[in-house]
């Protein structure tokens, strides 16, 4: 009888399940056990179990408090890499399974900033009925919370307004993301019919958080001209800066995605400063070191095809 040799790391069966692991990765990511069982759609003491029972099993410390949540140990940092390796091949793999069966079934991960969710389901709604059996995991988050995800290689694809340089990436700019100042509809200035922008500084600005494209845009564009102003209040979703702006409380720069056709329905004016709209571009963009799934490559095809249409002009 002829015996072979298991391949490297196969000698002995894994100790740690795959679910144990699942949840400890989603603790080191999210930086506590109650955002990791929100994420997973569990029960927090289920997740402290899992965590319990593979530091257990490994006889390992895994984890040490930090504030009031928790932080990987050396060794638990080289678990979650580990993990995360792991996740890739398995990501491949059902990739090539995807690519076998032709698009009947998949998986696609995609990220985005938060404007993005004023038009981006429209866009991706094509490709899904055209599709139905490719699963889309869509990942809403800030523009730095999508830059760690694209770090970590959480997703295939990003849709972006400001992509890192320190990334190896590839990008495609697919829609034009014009910026502009909004105040309250009865506001004296948006009676004004050209202003320059030092003339705003008297009032209150007001932004989304740090670490939003849209803020980090409009502070590069305040330095450009010299000119400081400094946010009131930091609001955490473009919804809550409208509703703080039609309230009276301040100034804000917006993405024009994020205001009704006419903002006046909503009770906001478009004010009309020089140099604004500030003329940006959305992206979509993917790691160059990876190779992109079927059902990714499918997806940017479909979409340059349908964008370029709409974009012709018209006989």
């Amino acid at each position: 009888m002829i015996y072979s040799t298991p391949p490297p790391g196969l000698e002995r069966a894994p100790r740690a399940s795959l679910v144990q692991l699942r949840s400890f990765e989603a603790v080191v990511r999210l930086g506590g056990v109650g955002r990791a069982a929100r994420a997973l759609h569990l029960a927090q003491p289920t997740v402290s179990t899992q965590i319990k029972e593979l530091a257990a099993v490994l006889d390992l410390v895994l984890f040490e408090p930090q504030g009031r949540g928790l932080a990987p140990t050396a060794v638990g940092e080289r678990l979650a890499m580990a993990v995360r390796e792991m996740g890739v091949a398995w990501q491949g793999f059902e990739d090539d399974a995807a690519a076998l069966q032709g698009l009947r079934r998949g998986r696609l991960r995609i990220a985005a900033v938060t404007t993005t969710e004023y038009f981006l389901p429209d866009l991706l709604g094509p490709f899904a009925r055209q599709y139905p059996g490719i699963q889309i995991e869509l990942a809403v988050e800030n523009r730095d919370a999508v830059v760690a995800r694209l770090e970590r290689g959480d997703d295939e694809l990003a849709a972006m307004m400001l992509p890192p340089s320190h990334l190896p990436l590839s990008r495609w700019p697919f829609l034009e993301n014009p910026l502009v100042v909004i105040a309250p509809a009865a506001h004296p200035l948006a009676r004004r019919r050209r202003l320059k922008l030092v003339e705003l500084t008297g009032e209150p600005l007001l932004s989304r958080e740090a670490g939003s494209g849209t803020r980090a845009a409009a502070e590069q564009a305040f330095a450009a001209q010299g000119i400081e102003w400094l946010p009131r209040m930091a609001l955490g979703s473009n919804e809550a800066v409208k509703h703080a702006v039609r309230a009276g409380l301040g100034l804000a720069v917006l993405s024009r995605h994020t205001l009704a056709p006419d903002p006046a329905t909503e009770g906001l004016a478009v004010l009309s400063v020089a140099g604004f709209p500030l003329r940006r571009q959305w992206h979509l963009v993917w790691r160059q070191d990876r190779t992109l799934s079927l059902p990714a490559r499918t997806l940017l095809d479909d979409l340059r095809t349908r964008l370029q249409v709409r974009a012709r002009p018209r006989a």
